[in-house]
Order: structure tokens, then sequence, then C-alpha cells
């Protein structure tokens, strides 16, 4: 039995990043595009601290075994840093998870997907999640910030 949901985890995971690689829209009011040529990387790195590090760990280093489900069925809070897949979505893919929240971004594509990550753009403004999502990209090495920017911009990244 633990072998048939170790499957379908892994299948729901291929599937949910599949969906959110080759996704490039946006949802209902959610800005659309790649991030402001201005962002505040000291205001994203205390918003970060007061959003974000609590799952996704002070230092960008997520839950224990991100990548296996937990008891309730969800996967634990990845990391990141460059050891997790945050740089293989694109900017908007990022900005729309963090505002619409996993499930709601999924269910605007038509998925079904039991996300644990909460929507936030209730509680902080657009230029607050581009400011998060700006530090949480400067702490990446430069030739994993190129690839991101690739992604961002339509270009497919081995």
């Amino acid at each position: 039995m633990r072998g048939l949901v170790a499957v379908f985890a892994i299948g729901g995971l291929a599937a949910l990043g599949a969906a959110a690689y080759v996704w490039t829209g946006s949802a209902a009011n959610v800005q659309s595009g790649v991030m402001p040529a201005t962002v505040d990387l000291v205001a994203g790195k205390a918003l970060y601290a007061e959003t974000c590090a609590a799952c996704h760990g002070a230092n960008l280093e997520g839950q224990e075994n991100w990548r296996s489900p937990g008891e309730d069925g969800r996967l634990p809070a990845p990391p990141h840093d460059e050891t997790g897949h945050t740089w293989h979505h694109s900017d908007q893919v990022l900005f729309d998870y963090t505002k619409l929240g996993g499930r709601e971004m999924m269910a605007a594509q038509g998925m079904e997907f039991d996300s644990g990550m909460p929507g936030f753009g209730d509680q902080l403004t657009d230029q607050e999640i581009w400011n998060i999502l700006g530090y949480i990209k400067s702490t990446w090495p430069e030739e994993i910030q190129d690839m991101q920017a690739a992604r961002t911009n339509g270009v497919p990244v081995n």
C-alpha cells in the first residue's frame, strides 16, 4: 500500500512540476510578466523572515523530506535556496503561487492539487511579493539566477 501511495505522490509531483513549468499565463487579478526592475531586497528579506521562514526556513532551507508527502498527503515546504526547485519556475509562476496559494493557482489551470501553500494576496501587496521573490532570487548563485531568468523569458533550459 505504501508503494502505491509513493507512486501516486511521485506522479502528482511530476504533474505539478510539468504544469508549473509550462504555465505562463496569469490567473484573474494577478499582475502579468516578470519581476519589476526595482525591488527592495532589504524589505524582501525582512518580509521573508516574517511571512515565509516559519515554513521555508530562516536560511531558505525548507522542511525536512520536502519531496515526500507527509501524513496529511501534502508536501512539506520546499527550500528556496539553490537546492530546491523554486528556481525551476518562471517569475510569473512564483508570483502567482505566492499571491494565490498553491491550490488556487493550480485550480485556475484546471488542476486539482492539495497544496499546503496559502495565498498571501490578502496580506501582502504585489510589490511586497516581488520584494520577497527578489530577495530569494538574490541568494542564488549567478548560474542558477541565469537559468531561472531564461525560464522566465521562455528560453528552454535543460
